[in-house]
């Protein structure tokens, strides 16, 4: 604290010592001199001099004494002093009284007690209160005058600036009537701003990122977010522990957000849920089939856990750009500082300013808004029961190779079958799926369907026969849709329910087991290996679908609608 204190060049240092200590023993003289080293602005004091007299009989001893030669140089003279021994309570003209009495004193015994004296003209000056007085009266005054024309001069500078502020309030003043001239510096101010965030998003060096930017871990605790949910593991995206802000913060929000949400796995599914799946539609003759139940399964668990993965994203990502708004601030100060130009002198409108910042975040937060929507659009869209994602993987090699065939040729023929709005080809449509309806294959082979080929033929003869309206017990049953069987590990689903045809072939048959409550997944107790093996082929399919899901979302919708949606109302 004592060298802070002295170490400003334009103070005096007073340096107090008690005669009884030598100089070469001062430990606080070495502090002097690491302060100032020549002495120049130092002043030694040697207090209680009347008891150090006492030592000396003859001159030598006192003019050695009185030079401190060898320790202070030769240009520096300590002052050697004595106060009165009298601490009673006195006043000050009795004090002043005693201290020259005191002087007094050590000068006569100087002059008489000493053997041939002192060399009063070296050392004369520097003896006694009153010298000390009398030197640091004069020392003060001549710094005083020393000082005084800088100290005039910084007092015009001052003055000069204030004047200059003065003129500008007035102008400003001035300027609050004239409400064009108000609007036009605000706009060009706000524009200003909006300049400045448009290229903190398309990346800058300036501010320096390292008092401006965040991390990944600040960026969590300061907008109150924190971990990302349903994320059980600890998500450190590239570059975490970086100070980032703008589009390179943005991007690693981003990337965080990818990596959150494949850290997420399909949550796994008691037996009641995949039960009230299966055996309520089974009640209703609907027959969902395996792949069917694992779909939905699918779709509730990404319902339920992605969603809260995209409203922390919009959040996060709002964060990132709010921000943004401070730092425009400051880069445009730093502008304007340095062209020497304002665009738009706003200084000193408080209101304007909270009304800009209100307006930035609303928008920030209307952003955000808007983008939960679109994103939760996608999910919706993405779990719907009408979307393919989940059946894309066993179209393309779930199913034998004529219905794959007859899938993929339906697939090609969309456009021109599905798509035809004339009244001519409606009714050709129409035509075509009637005659078709109770068609033995044996005896109708040569008649097919327009756009459908011999692949297709060869897929059709296996499901379309007729049967008796009332099947006798004995005959299993599936149901058929408009010339396509329903298979209930398949789920292919076109068209209104027809008629009942046989069935053949094993699997069918084991299926049919789930669709009239039998025991293929909840057993009486006589198949519960069968019951554990279909359980588990659920799962594991509805993992399957989960991942799919979570793929289309993440790569095909989400990434691009986010960057899409913040980034450019934000431009």
């Amino acid at each position: 604290m004592v060298k802070s204190l002295a170490s400003p060049p334009h103070r005096i240092l007073l340096f107090l010592q008690q005669s009884s200590v030598e100089w070469c023993s001062s430990l606080w003289l070495d502090a002097i001199r690491e302060i100032d080293p020549t002495f120049r602005r130092t002043v030694i004091v040697v207090s209680k001099f009347d008891n150090r007299l006492k030592e000396f009989s003859d001159r030598w001893e006192v003019d050695r004494y009185l030079s401190a030669s060898g320790y202070l140089g030769d240009n520096t003279r300590p002052f050697f002093v004595a106060l009165p021994k009298d601490r009673n309570t006195i006043s000050n003209d009795e004090f002043r009284r005693q201290i020259s009495q005191v002087d007094a004193e050590v000068l006569r015994h100087l002059n008489d007690g000493i053997k041939g004296g002192y060399d009063e003209e070296k050392f004369r000056p520097y003896i006694g209160f009153s010298s000390l007085r009398e030197y640091l009266e004069s020392e003060l005054q001549k710094r005083y005058k020393e000082a005084a024309p800088a100290t005039l001069a910084l007092l015009e500078q001052r003055c000069s600036e204030v004047n200059i502020e003065l003129a500008r309030m007035d102008s400003k003043i001035q300027a609050t009537s004239d409400v064009a001239h108000l609007r036009r510096s605000a706009m060009m101010h706000a524009a200003s701003i909006s300049n400045h965030v448009g290229v903190l998003i398309d990346g800058a060096a300036d501010p320096a990122p390292e008092q401006w930017g965040k991390t990944t871990e600040e960026e969590r605790s300061e907008s109150g977010i924190g971990s990302w949910p349903g994320v059980t593991v600890d998500i450190k995206p590239a570059n975490a522990i970086l100070r980032l802000y703008g589009g390179a913060a943005f991007e690693r929000v981003m990337h965080e957000f990818r990596c959150a949400a494949y850290s997420i796995e399909c949550p796994p599914v008691s037996r009641e849920k995949v039960a009230n799946i299966l055996l309520a539609h089974a009640g209703r003759g609907g027959g969902r089939g395996v792949t069917e139940a694992a779909a939905e399964i699918a779709r509730t668990a990404a319902r339920s856990w992605l969603a809260p993965l995209l409203d922390t994203a919009c959040d996060r990502l709002a964060f990132v750009l709010g921000n943004l708004f401070d730092i425009a601030l400051e880069r445009n100060i730093s502008r304007e500082s340095e062209y020497g130009r304002k665009t738009g002198n706003m200084d000193g409108y408080v209101g304007f300013h909270a009304a800009l910042r209100h307006a930035y975040n609303r928008f920030i937060k209307d952003l955000a808004k808007q983008c939960k929507q679109l994103v939760r659009h996608h999910l919706d869209s993405v779990t719907s029961p009408y979307s393919q994602v989940c059946y894309e993987n066993d179209f393309q090699g779930g199913f034998s190779s004529s219905a794959t065939s007859y899938y993929k040729h339906n697939q090609a023929s969309a456009a021109s079958f599905c798509l035809e709005l004339s009244d001519g080809g409606q009714e050709s449509c129409d035509a075509t799926m009637k005659d078709q309806e109770n068609i033995n294959p044996g005896k109708n082979v040569q008649q097919t369907t327009p756009g459908k080929g011999t692949e297709a033929r060869e897929a059709l003869r296996e499901c379309q026969l007729t049967v008796p309206e009332t099947p006798s017990p004995d005959q299993p049953c599936e149901v058929v849709y408009a010339g396509v069987k329903k298979e209930l590990g398949n789920c292919i689903e076109v068209g209104p329910r027809k008629r009942i045809a046989r069935m053949t072939g094993n699997r069918n048959t084991e299926q049919l087991k789930v669709h009239n409550g039998g025991s293929l997944l909840f057993g009486n107790g006589d198949s519960g290996s069968r019951s554990s093996s279909a359980y588990s082929e659920i799962c594991s399919s509805a993992a399957q679908h989960f991942a799919r899901i979570r793929e289309v979302l993440v790569e095909r919708g989400v990434t691009s609608t986010l960057n899409s949606g913040f980034l450019t109302p934000c431009e």
